[in-house]
Order: structure tokens, then C-alpha cells, then sequence
């Protein structure tokens, strides 16, 4: 089968489309065709970076990245129940850990996929697995986003961030979200009751007494974010675990709660943002599609850092 292999961390040159054997799935997995796959800032920081590529794949060299795919079942295990041949299927596979999606065939964990709703697109269900995902936990399993929360979001056009103001305005929640001028329309049209536009104006000005800030950034952003969360509110932090002191010490001094958060494969996760597409609730934007062949092109577009949405990669 065709896939994208890496051998060494470096720049998009080290990408290397080839043929390897199609895996063998296990008992619990089932064997996916895909269609989609979605490149999320990990998958970058993976390819980028050599100690990002050995803390999640260790010595295994070559190694095939990615996570989130979407797709139609071709093969189920002997313990398989909720899926079978023919069925399309979507889900962020294996993470954290080896999820090997950049290839034509995936074996997947069952419990990993969800079907995939028929009114959205393989390209709409890939764009919606991490990073809906990620958005779902932070918001309903960390923060306990409920009806009224006062919920800022920053990033709130990019990949997490539209997620993000989609569910917190379904959950009740007022919502603000913090993008640039030009993403203004597309924030407010996800829902978002208020729009902060970072290259103008000031969120650490403008905002007071949030419940919820989901950070994307981390630096001075989650630092300000400190002084506009109410006593007892919390701070959804995704970048890193690594707190700074200074920043750490403000929170405590206020009262709030500063959460890191790593998104987790979830069964009962990929279900709700299942039920979530179906209801149409959620609507996954995407930005830009590529080929397989042009996988590097997909994760400099991602590098630019001005990404609306989501990039997906077609094979």
C-alpha cells in the first residue's frame, strides 16, 4: 500500500512516499480504507522536531505520522461488534501513541472510531478528530462548561478554536472569541456572542470575569488570560505542561486553576462529536485539501500559522 514514511525529523524534504505492507489488525481493530486525513499542529511538531518524534515513537525508525482519519471499514477482529465491512468511520486513532494514519490502510481500534454522520463529507469527519476532540474534553471534561459560563476562546478561527465556539455556544455558554480582523465574520458566524480582534485591540482590556479560556498559545496569552478569569475559574492550557513560575504564581495568588491538557482517544469522546456532526451542531471548515503526493505542501500551510479551520489530506 502507499504511504508517507519519515526516518529522520527535519524539514517537509524528509517526507517519503512509498509502499510498505498493509498492517494486520488485532482482535479488537478493524482495517480502514481511507479517504481523509487531517494534519494538526502535532503532526508538524512530530515531523519537525527530533525530540517531539522520539518521545511519542521512541527508536522506531521509519515511522508513518498522523492520527485523524476518515474512511470505510474493509476487515473487522473476531471481538468487533460495533462496526462491520463496508461501514464508514472516522476517529483520531492511537493517540498519544502510534497512529500511523498517512497510508492508504489504518488498522484502527475499534473503540477509537465512531460512524461517520451521512450528511458530512470523509473530508468534514477527518477535519473533526483531534481537534473537535481536543475541544470536547477541554471544554466538557476539564472545564464543565455549562449554560451561562462566560467562555473565551483565543485562536478561535483555527483548527481547536472553531470547535471550540461551536460546542461552548451549543453548551449555553456566552462566548468570545479572539481572532484576527479579517476571521471576524467567520468567529461571530460559528456563533461567538463577542469577537476580539488580537492585532487591535487588547483582550486583557476588554474582558472581565470569564469562567473558561481556552489557550492555544500559551506566553503572554495565557499571562493576561490570568487577570480576566473570575476567582475559581479555570484556563484550559494545550501547548505545553510547562507552566512558567511567574505565571503559575499569579494563578495561585487569584485563585484560578490553570488545567494542561493532552486530547486522549476516547470511545465515548469520538460519539459525542459524532452526535454533535449529525445534529449539525458542529460544521468543520476546511481550509485547504491536497493529494497525498503533496503532503508537504499540506504542512506548510500549516507552519504559516494563518490556517482558518482545518487542512486535509486526500488520498
Amino acid at each position: 500500500m502507499k504511504a508517507v514514511i519519515l526516518n529522520e525529523a527535519g524539514s517537509v524534504g524528509n517526507f517519503q512516499l512509498t509502499e510498505i505492507d498493509k498492517p494486520v489488525i488485532g482482535n479488537d481493530e478493524v482495517l480502514v480504507k481511507v479517504v481523509s486525513v487531517s494534519i494538526n499542529p502535532v503532526d508538524v511538531k512530530s515531523r519537525a522536531y527530533e525530540g517531539v518524534l522520539n518521545w511519542i515513537f521512541e527508536e522506531k525508525r521509519p515511522v508513518v505520522l498522523g492520527w485523524d482519519i476518515s474512511g470505510e471499514v474493509v476487515e473487522t477482529g473476531k471481538n468487533v461488534t460495533d462496526f462491520k465491512t463496508g461501514d464508514e468511520v472516522f476517529g483520531m486513532v492511537n493517540f498519544f501513541g502510534k497512529g500511523n494514519a498517512y497510508a492508504e490502510y489504518v488498522a484502527a481500534p475499534a473503540a477509537h472510531l465512531a460512524l461517520k454522520p451521512r450528511n458530512i463529507t470523509h473530508q468534514q469527519a477527518a477535519a473533526a478528530s483531534m481537534a473537535a476532540s481536543t475541544a470536547y474534553q477541554a471544554l466538557v471534561d476539564v472545564a464543565k462548561v455549562k449554560k451561562g459560563s462566560r467562555v473565551l476562546v483565543h485562536a478561535a478561527s483555527g483548527g481547536v478554536g472553531h470547535f471550540a465556539v461551536q460546542m461552548a455556544k451549543h453548551f449555553g455558554a456566552y462566548v468570545i472569541g479572539v481572532s484576527s480582523g479579517k476571521n471576524r465574520d467567520f468567529v461571530l458566524s460559528l456563533g461567538a456572542d463577542e469577537h476580539i480582534d488580537y492585532t487591535t485591540e487588547n483582550f486583557h482590556e476588554k474582558v472581565q470575569e470569564a469562567d473558561i479560556v481556552i489557550d492555544t498559545l500559551q506566553g503572554k496569552t495565557l499571562s493576561d488570560s490570568v487577570d480576566i478569569v473570575k476567582e475559581n475559574g479555570v484556563i484550559v492550557t494545550l501547548p505545553s505542561p510547562e507552566i512558567p513560575e511567574d505565571i503559575a504564581g499569579k494563578a495561585t495568588q487569584r485563585n484560578v486553576n490553570i488545567e494542561f491538557m493532552m486530547v486522549a482517544s476516547k470511545k465515548e469522546t469520538t460519539e459525542a462529536i459524532a452526535g454533535l456532526l449529525k445534529e449539525e451542531v458542529l460544521k468543520p471548515f476546511v481550509y485547504k485539501t491536497f493529494p497525498l503526493e503533496d503532503i508537504a505542501m499540506a504542512h506548510l500551510e500549516i507552519e504559516t500559522n494563518r490556517v482558518t479551520g482545518k487542512v486535509i489530506v486526500n488520498l
